[in-house]
């Protein structure tokens, strides 16, 4: 169906058409006239960065296939490898890149071909991870923050080794784990580390994890393009077809290219520092008004923040921001458009009154003091208007 009424989405900014509750008032969203929409919901995707685009357009013009023995398929393969050495050296990985359609795709590989036949997993990881380590994985237990309990990994893995599913930053609230511990527990055990970074990568220093996924449009690529990382490719059975036999499919150039670039434009790295104070100060005046910070105590990247305004339906607060031109979610980009509790909350033993009335919150390279205002200045006016009715 063709959507009409739809301002063209600029970096940083954009008109937001969502599912669920969000389509039922995009039409309305669509009549504000006069004021740009603030996007702050970066962690479902973030706009494609001017390095990335530029990228892109130089691969479409090598439209060969990477796996054809003619010139123009050498010519393209040798774009694609130089794209796959950028993403491996922006991320300072110096072992092997296996390009895919983005993260979920990575996750499943790594957890249907990993070679050890167990499976353990965080309770608070993405659907796509949870999915793919299947019904039979064992769930770790995570604290009141959702940190992985150390005590319960290291007892768990006494047993026979495990392929273990643990990412490094929550896409929910931002929770950074404990990961290089982490690691050297699953090492010393002999089992192997699946790290689910979409959120973190482009942003944070990653792991030294056994497999790694990252999906490009988390840091300012194209969307349906991503990578597993793999530290050892004995530990992963081969399916066959490209990627050196271990993912089938013609190799996608003009969006591996656009996601090296995205990687080596290093805007998101850059603006942690700046984007670490936003954050803090959004926190420190929505709390001194009755907010509560999801995870206040753990260590949190500064791009993602989870905020609940009790009394208020999460539903209801993305109503009244998406009327007024704000764009933030309800949580995974997966789960909020139908509004289902969060999985990830229920982990976090997150009572129902805080659960159904939390927000999402994300930055982007170029979200401003300017667009924190605008903010705040919106989520006032809700909490004030919940304060009137409830007196």
């Amino acid at each position: 169906m063709r959507m009409s009424g739809c301002r063209r989405v600029r970096r940083g900014r954009g008109s937001y058409i969502g599912a669920g509750v969000h389509v039922a008032i995009s039409r309305n969203s669509a009549l504000l006239t006069g004021s740009e929409r603030l996007y702050l919901d970066h962690a479902a995707t973030t706009p494609v960065l001017p390095e990335a685009r530029a990228a892109i357009a130089r691969a479409l013009e090598l439209w060969a296939n990477p796996s054809s023995p003619h010139g123009d398929g050498r010519r393209a393969r040798a774009a694609l490898e130089e794209a796959r050495r950028g993403i491996a050296a922006s991320l300072d990985w110096r072992h092997d890149v296996i390009l895919t359609s983005g993260a979920s795709e990575a996750i499943q590989i790594a957890a249907a071909r990993a070679r050890p036949a167990r499976r353990v997993v965080s309770p608070t990881e993405h659907d796509a991870v949870i999915a793919a380590m299947g019904e039979g994985a064992e769930l770790l237990a995570v604290d009141s923050s959702g940190l992985v309990d150390l005590s319960d990994l290291e007892q768990q893995l006494q047993e026979q080794p495990a392929l273990v599913a643990i990412q490094l930053v929550n896409n929910e609230t931002g929770v950074v784990q404990p990961i290089d511990r982490i690691q050297e527990l699953v090492t010393s055990s002999g089992s192997l580390l699946l790290c689910d970074c979409a959120q973190a990568a482009g942003k944070i220093a990653l792991p030294a994890a056994d497999f790694i996924a990252i999906s490009g449009h988390k840091f300012g690529g194209p969307p349906g393009a991503g990578a597993l990382l793999v530290r050892d490719l004995a530990t992963l059975e081969p399916s066959g077809g490209q990627e050196r036999g271990y993912r089938r499919g013609t190799e996608n150039l003009p969006a591996a290219a656009g996601m090296a670039a995205a990687l080596q434009s290093r805007a998101f790295a850059a603006s942690m520092p700046r984007l670490g104070a936003l954050r803090e100060r959004l926190e420190r005046e929505i709390s001194a008004e009755g907010a509560v910070v999801i995870a206040a105590d753990a260590p949190r990247i500064p791009t993602i923040g989870a905020y609940a305004l009790p009394g208020v339906a999460s539903s209801s607060q993305l109503v009244q921001l998406d009327l007024a031109g704000i764009s933030v979610s309800a949580g995974s980009a997966c789960s909020s458009g139908s509004m289902k509790g969060s999985r990830v909350l229920k982990a976090l033993a997150v009572g129902d009154d805080i659960a159904s009335s939390m927000i999402r919150v994300s930055f982007g390279t170029d979200t401003s003091e300017g667009d924190l205002d605008r903010f705040l200045a919106e989520w006032r006016k809700i909490a004030a208007r919940a304060k009137a009715e409830a007196a």
